[in-house]
């Protein structure tokens, strides 16, 4: 099998963009489109004989549709049939009305090929395998009815062997660039694929919206193109217009968090940065000191808790290593950070819902350093954004989970959203004026003129564990980490580099995870990386 793990990509290509990376292949004599759909059906088949446990006799029932995705299907099934499989295919529309390379593949098929009847399927035997190759990531428009009923139809057949269903590309009705589900709500369930087999690339749309509910598990699949020369690897910066996965294989990453974790040889903490951490009264303070915590473990060479006076002995008793100073005011802070050594902010953890927390933001952005808003420090300016998105520059940069990024851009929120959860993050980016880190099992990075990266937490990489109280300050403190001795305008890769060591560092752990935990999983993450 030449599937590859999706932590082995590094652009996450819409249906356009995949659409020029083939054109410009087959224009520049690489491949042709035969040839490449030659390559998905035989992949495709492959992968199904697999997940299946298939032997040869078995029915399998290949389900065609009126474009390219329905070619692919047409080649896997047969590659089943060669396999020894009982195959049968049947399309949504008129097989003698293909064109181009599906129409060649059709007529390669020979064999009858049945109309999508759902009263015929459901007369069963009920197949071991079903490929649905119907409808790929071209997909703009509602499935017609027909569909979610023929799957219905297969799965309540009369058989006793276990039904497995592999998607072509992505499954039937997902839309490739939002993951939204183009058919009835209830139709998920019955248009669910147990695998999806990507070609050349993962899409967004098997990571956002309902993408990742009926994919099932992903794997990618090549099909002979290069990797596209506009994304360029995590070790540089992405200023592209494809959507780049923070998706590093193992000697990628060890690359990538020397840039950033690795201290330089003879430096001293402060050339190593210091970052700030402000934090809420006696009983608030948990919030600020795991993000200090972090921050320290990922490499600020030194970090300081600012807390009110009243605060301060209960903070003394939980922390050695991290420093503290009283900050009860934001004038007592403008005065703290005419100590230019200060190279990382971050406000919102615990830090209280106010004007004073608003005063602190203010102080904080016009002292132009590194600035990482969450929390509190959003939610104060939730009535009033625009007076924030004024006050951004390039080096700050906000960490809203969909609930504050609602807030703050209601127009752009889940629940009037309209648009990919990418598109929502580049455009707050715009209005906001600095780095948006839109927080999810799909997390979204976006910054000002359209650069985006995505980071999945979903599949092999599943990182349901941090769905824990305080994951989220931990990330600012590994973002402030970073960021304390980033450079200047690096905030989008110091974001890329967080969301990863956070989601690692969480999976390393595994079941049973506390925010207090993930500090810890750091050190031991570096060194399994080489640092």
């Amino acid at each position: 099998m030449s599937s590859l793990g999706i932590y082995q990509m590094r652009d996450c290509p819409t249906s356009a963009q995949m659409g020029a990376i083939e054109t410009s292949a087959v224009k520049d004599g690489v491949t042709t489109g035969a040839e490449m759909m030659r390559c998905a059906g035989r992949a495709l088949a492959r992968a199904a004989f697999e997940a299946s446990g298939a032997e040869p006799g078995d029915r399998a029932l290949v389900l065609c549709g009126p474009g390219n995705n329905g070619g692919d299907g047409y080649v896997a099934a047969i590659a089943l049939r060669e396999a020894g499989l009982d195959v049968q295919v049947c399309a949504l529309g008129d097989p003698r009305k293909l064109g181009g390379d599906a129409a060649l593949f059709a007529e390669e098929w020979g064999e009858a090929i049945a109309p999508l009847d759902p009263e015929a399927l459901g007369q069963g035997p009920r197949p071991v395998l079903v490929i649905d190759a119907v409808f790929g990531t071209g997909l703009s428009r509602p499935v017609p009815d027909v569909l979610p009923k023929a799957f219905a139809a297969i799965r309540s057949a009369p058989g006793e062997a276990p039904l497995t269903i592999v998607a072509a590309d992505i499954p039937s009705g997902i839309q490739s660039y939002t993951g939204a589900l183009l058919a009835p709500e209830a139709a998920a369930e019955v248009l669910a694929a147990d695998l999806t087999i990507a070609f050349h690339a993962a899409k967004p749309g098997h990571f956002l919206g309902q993408g990742p509910a009926v994919c099932g598990a992903l794997e990618i699949a090549p099909i002979g193109l290069a990797q596209d020369d506009r994304t360029p690897p995590l070790t540089e910066p992405h200023k592209g217009d494809i959507v780049r996965l923070i998706a590093p294989d193992a000697a990628e990453a060890a690359d990538w968090l020397a840039g950033w974790a690795r201290p330089e040889p003879g430096g001293h903490k402060f050339s190593r940065g210091h970052a700030l951490v402000l934090g809420g009264g006696p009983g608030k303070g948990g919030a600020a000191r795991m993000a200090a915590r972090a921050a320290l473990r990922t490499g600020a060479g030194l970090v300081t808790l600012g807390v009110p006076a009243d605060a301060i002995t209960e903070n003394a008793a939980r922390l050695d290593a991290i420093m503290l100073s009283v900050i009860e005011t934001a004038d007592d802070l403008g005065g703290m950070l005419k100590d230019h050594r200060l190279s990382a902010l971050v406000l919102g953890p615990g830090l209280g819902i106010g004007e004073r927390t608003r005063a602190m933001v203010r102080v904080s952005l016009e002292a132009k350093r590194a600035t990482i808003l969450d929390a509190d420090a959003l939610t104060s300016f939730a009535d009033h954004p625009e007076e924030l998105f004024d006050l951004l520059h390039e080096d700050a940069i906000l960490t809203p989970h969909e609930g504050e990024f609602s807030r703050l851009f209601p127009d752009l929120g889940l629940k009037s959203r309209d648009m990919s959860k990418i598109d929502a993050a580049r455009r707050a980016a715009d209005r906001a004026g600095c780095v948006i880190l839109l927080k999810g099992a799909a997390t979204i990075i976006a910054s000002p003129g359209g650069a985006a990266s995505l980071h999945p937490g979903l599949y092999e990489r599943d990182t349901r564990w941090l769905a824990t109280a305080g994951a989220g300050d931990t990330l600012c403190g590994i973002l402030a980490g970073l960021a304390a001795h980033a450079p200047e305008g690096q905030l989008h890769g110091a974001a890329e580099c967080a969301t990863w060591i956070h989601a690692e560092a969480a999976r390393s752990f595994g079941p049973g995870l506390i925010a207090e935990d993930i500090p810890d999983r750091i050190p031991d993450l570096y060194r399994a990386h080489g640092l």
